[in-house]
């Protein structure tokens, strides 16, 4: 015979005695988990300083992803009080062995006086426009907003840059600055889709802010009409949170590098040739970083360019591609990466290869000897 709410919620009281506010703040200093699981609308009004904000929806995924342990403390904090402790019941239920409501919710928390926060949230049109990539939870409002605020720096509007900046304009990406110096030519279009028939003879930058500006108006798109050297890498990648590198040469490639070490950032490289690519991850502060797997560059004229050796317009596509797939993955935070290695890609046989990069010692830019 099935029971009332109001009896089920007086049994889990019994059963699993909620913590009042002024333990919980404290409890979590000494370490536990705090997770606010109200409703987005809800949170906009204030948070507990401190909490997670994890919703209720797909919370049980959303706390594994986030690195909870079963024998963690788990403090779970609704409106009033009751959500809780029906959500305390179900993780339970899952094997988390010390799970608690806290008691009188939200509401009782700022009676208490402790100290909460209001964050900065989505507003409706990035809910809707996100709203596939928001129910994953690996992402959600955290994720997303986490995008929205991230700099994120491309380097070349061409075969790579381009598919990796329209799907970091299409993820939400805050700001995005792409870095050009050359214009458009009818030989780009077959791979560089940033780029239309309309823009041959402009100036890649700015045909890539038309093109990004009209898939995603509410982000901000920095077009940077520039040449990378040794001289301006480092002003260039100053302020931002990421890089990813589409460049098609040795001394752009070297210098970003450098400049990314220098400057703590991480790094996300790809190449290509003809059939085959290659995607790397290189962490903020190398160690391994692109000269760890490439110590110098070959003798001039031993790798030939797209235009010697050609290039089936789809391979940048999957690179440039993967590229903002990894991209997309630091910003959030989503744990398994390519950070340290390379994946490689014949696109011809489709044969696949993950290699780890050892970090050199002696490396020029981020070595410790």
């Amino acid at each position: 015979m099935s029971i009332s709410v109001r009896d089920r919620l007086a049994q889990l009281r019994e059963s699993m005695p909620p913590v009042d506010p002024v333990q919980a703040n404290r409890l979590r200093a000494d370490g536990a988990w705090l997770v606010d699981i109200r409703e987005a609308d809800e949170i906009a009004q204030g948070t507990p300083t401190g909490a997670k904000a994890l919703g209720r929806g797909f919370l049980e995924m959303r706390l594994e992803s986030e690195g909870a342990a079963a024998d963690d403390t788990i403090l779970l904090l609704c409106a009033s009080g009751s959500r809780s402790l029906l959500a305390a019941d179900q993780l339970r239920g899952l094997g988390y062995t010390d799970v608690r409501s806290v008691d009188g919710g939200f509401d009782a928390w700022k009676d208490a006086g402790l100290a909460f926060e209001t964050p900065a949230m989505l507003d409706n049109a990035d809910r809707a426009r996100y709203a596939r990539q928001l129910t994953l939870p690996e992402v959600g409002e955290a994720g997303q907003t986490k995008l929205r605020d991230a700099r994120v720096l491309v380097i070349g509007a061409g075969g790579l840059g381009s598919p990796a900046a329209l799907y970091l304009a299409a993820a939400g990406v805050g700001h995005l600055a792409i870095v050009d110096h050359d214009t458009v030519d009818r030989s780009n279009l077959h791979r560089q889709i940033l780029h239309r028939d309309v823009s041959v003879g402009q100036p890649k930058v700015r045909s890539a802010f038309a093109t990004l500006t009209g898939l995603n108006p509410a982000i901000d798109i920095e077009p940077i009409e520039a040449r990378v050297t040794t001289d301006n890498a480092a002003e260039l990648v100053e302020g931002y949170d990421l890089v990813l590198d589409g460049s098609d040469n040795f001394n752009a490639r070297y210098a970003i590098n450098d400049a990314c070490v220098a400057a703590n950032v991480a790094l996300v490289y790809g190449a290509v040739e003809r059939f085959s690519g290659q995607v790397g991850v290189f962490p903020a502060g190398g160690r391994p970083c692109y000269r760890c797997l490439f110590a110098s560059a070959p003798p001039a004229g031993s790798a030939p360019t797209c235009a010697e050796a050609g290039v089936l317009g789809v391979v940048p596509g999957l690179v440039g591609t993967l590229q903002a797939l990894e991209a997309l993955k630091l910003l959030v935070g989503i744990p398994e990466t390519l950070t340290g290695r390379v994946l490689t890609l014949d696109a011809k046989t489709h044969r696949w290869r993950s290699l780890q990069i050892p970090a050199d010692p002696a490396c020029s830019a981020c070595g410790t000897k």
